[in-house]
């Protein structure tokens, strides 16, 4: 039997082998017929090809990602449609992925750790410079070439995945995986170029330690340890680091974005440090300016390691909440939104995560407290009944539904009848609880229940943050409990800033808890490098965590100078005035009887310069000697 001729997309792309699925698109080796070079093509699955608006994404992203040429950036050539299939043609790059090598290889020594992250922060921070945050950073997407150069792929590209429809995904499937997320990313929440620092701060860990800081079961198990939990210090679990690169390591793992390194470069200058043998430095504060080398504090006893690490107080926000309220389906819209594998490089063995069901525990003969923390660790939702059962000390689960064994999806309700006893009760602990579920537990315990509301910095609004009488308190049926309910934090109004530097701007937006952007408009009024306002504008209310965008005067509106050249004089002024231009004029005497007078003969600056509003254009009108004689004897009469 012949051969199949091979695959050509727009008579130009020969396809040759497949060397590469992701979660959107099959990679291929191919052959540029025209430049005769080898050239990596995507090529969209058929689910998205059909989607028109996210072509139109793909497409947008793919011609920004083109605009980036950086050595360690792997470039975008070309983008087509060949019969109804879309694909985009990239740089070829030999080599592994940084995946691959942790996979066979394990953890990488500091040194060679500090050499390819600087690498990679080098292509972020052209790329976040350039407008454009990866949104996907991790080992799949950081291509090494056999000498040890880094190229980092796939810039922009997970963007086009924001808004993909949720019909393109099964019913309990999380596409991708969460290991490289970052808090607000899980959340939902709209991130910024500091998200990446974070998700390369996971690599990093990485590649110093041969796994992650968060491991789970399930991609929501992986995020809800990136937004509630403090990962183990590299030095603690045995890591051989030196203390400053664990520092810039856990820097960029914060939960907060404040407390990251601000920039990518700012980043780059620790890693250089480290690598020039400052070992003992101490990460960047948030303005970028490295502090004085100092030591860290020792490693922790195993003793201190039996110790619950404290939480992050930062973003400790809706993940936990929505786990608690039996809303998981809100927290899988964000995961499949961000989730969604674009790399296009790594191996076919991250395809789709099938959530796991959960098995129901026997809980009959179980204190009601340690039922309700079993449930919760099984990602199921609780119900009470509270009845007299003399079989049954108070506060014990008699009796369950459904029966233990039974298989349930995560969120949904057990039912537990809980003996009253005969005495008195004693109150649980519901603080860290949503207030319609406290209050529902505690009426069904037969106690009044009042719920006052407060501020509260870090936890979410809805939350019990605190309960009187404490937990563990006896009580009797009818009791009144007092519940403080969290209201979100304090908000604080935005100062004016007109007028101030950029930077001081920043960092007043940065002390009062918000994320701080910049844009450039021209002013005419306002000097270049000084704020012209922000949006939301001055004095508008906003909460911690919230973003600001500084807009900054980039100086005079530029203009183009028109052409008055042959016009007439009054017309030439006209069209000058009108646009924002001073004129001097200038005479030049012309021979008798020449077409050009009263015309503009010459002008400077010339036409299509660009220029600030405002500045002078010298025009030079001609004057006929005759006319003018004439003009000089008829004032003479």
């Amino acid at each position: 039997m012949a051969n199949q001729e091979p695959t050509v997309f727009n008579d130009r792309y020969e396809l040759h082998r497949q060397i590469a699925r992701g979660g959107m698109a099959d990679v291929f080796l191919a052959r540029d017929l025209l430049l005769d070079r080898p050239v990596a093509i995507k090529v969209l699955f058929d689910q998205f090809s059909k989607d028109q608006q996210f072509v139109e994404r793909f497409r947008r992203e793919a011609q920004r990602a083109a605009n980036l040429n950086h050595p360690n950036i792997v470039s975008v050539f070309d983008w087509g449609e060949e019969s109804g299939t879309y694909f985009i043609v990239m740089e070829y790059v030999e080599g592994r992925s940084l995946a691959e090598i942790i996979r066979t290889e394990g953890s990488i020594h500091p040194d060679k750790v500090a050499e390819i992250s600087s690498e990679v922060a080098a292509a972020l921070s052209f790329a976040h410079r350039n407008g454009i945050v990866h949104r996907d950073v991790k080992p799949g997407n950081v291509l090494v070439a056999p000498n040890g150069h880094i190229k980092v792929a796939d810039f922009g590209i997970a963007r086009a995945l924001a808004n993909v429809q949720s019909e393109l995904t099964q019913a309990g499937t999380v596409m991708g995986t969460a290991t490289y997320i970052s808090p607000e990313q899980a959340q939902g929440m709209e991130v910024d170029p500091r998200s990446d620092l974070y998700s390369l701060g996971v690599m990093i860990y990485e590649m110093l330690s041969g796994h992650p800081p968060f491991t789970g079961e399930t991609p929501v198990a992986v995020a809800y340890q990136h937004v509630q939990d403090s990962p183990v210090s590299l030095r603690t679990a045995g890591v051989s680091v030196a203390e400053s690169l664990e520092a810039v390591t856990m820097k960029l793992l914060a939960k907060n974005p404040v407390n990251r390194y601000p920039t990518a470069e700012d980043l780059r200058s620790d890693l250089r440090r480290y690598q020039e043998g400052a070992h003992d430095l101490r990460p960047s504060n948030q303005s970028g300016v490295t502090g004085r080398t100092v030591r860290h504090a020792p490693p922790v006893s195993p003793a201190q390691k039996k110790t619950r690490v404290r939480r992050d107080d930062g973003f400790r926000r809706t993940a936990l909440f929505a786990v608690f309220m039996g809303i998981l389906l809100v927290v899988f819209g964000y995961l499949v939104v961000q989730f969604l594998d674009t790399i296009g490089v790594e191996d076919s063995d991250d395809g789709p995560v099938q959530l796991s069901m959960s098995e129901v525990p026997n809980l009959i003969g179980t204190p009601l407290d340690e039922a309700r923390e079993i449930l919760r660790e099984a990602k199921l939702s609780v119900q009470m009944d509270y009845r007299t059962n003399i079989d049954y000390s108070e506060n014990t689960v008699f009796d369950q539904e459904p029966i233990a064994g039974a298989k349930l999806e995560p969120a949904e309700t057990v039912r537990l009848w809980v003996s009253k006893g005969t005495g008195p009760m004693t109150l649980i602990k519901v603080i860290g609880d949503s207030v319609g579920d406290a209050v529902r537990d505690l009426e069904a315990m037969g106690l009044r229940v009042d719920t006052l509301e407060l501020e509260d910095p870090v936890q979410p609004a809805g939350q019990v943050i605190d309960q009187n009488p404490v937990a563990g308190s006896e009580i009797t049926s009818g009791t009144r409990v007092i519940l403080f309910v969290s209201k979100g934090p304090a908000v604080e109004q935005i100062p004016d800033l007109e007028n101030r530097p950029v930077l001081a701007a920043m960092n007043i937006i940065s002390q009062l808890g918000w994320l701080a952007s910049t844009s450039e408009e021209a002013s005419e009024t306002i000097p270049e490098g000084l704020v012209i306002r922000t949006e939301p504008p001055a004095q508008s209310k906003l909460s911690p965590g919230s973003r600001v965008e500084i807009v900054i005067s980039s100086g005079l509106p530029v203009m183009s100078v028109p052409s008055v050249t042959s016009l007439l004089e009054d017309s030439a002024v006209q069209i000058l005035e009108e646009e924002g231009f001073q004129i001097n004029l200038i005479e030049e005497l012309l021979p008798a009887e020449s077409v050009n007078n009263g015309r503009v003969i010459s002008q400077s600056p010339q036409p299509e310069i660009e220029v600030e509003l405002g500045t002078i254009v010298t025009i030079v009108v001609g004057r006929s000697e005759i006319l003018q004689q004439d003009s000089v004897a008829d004032e003479s009469q």
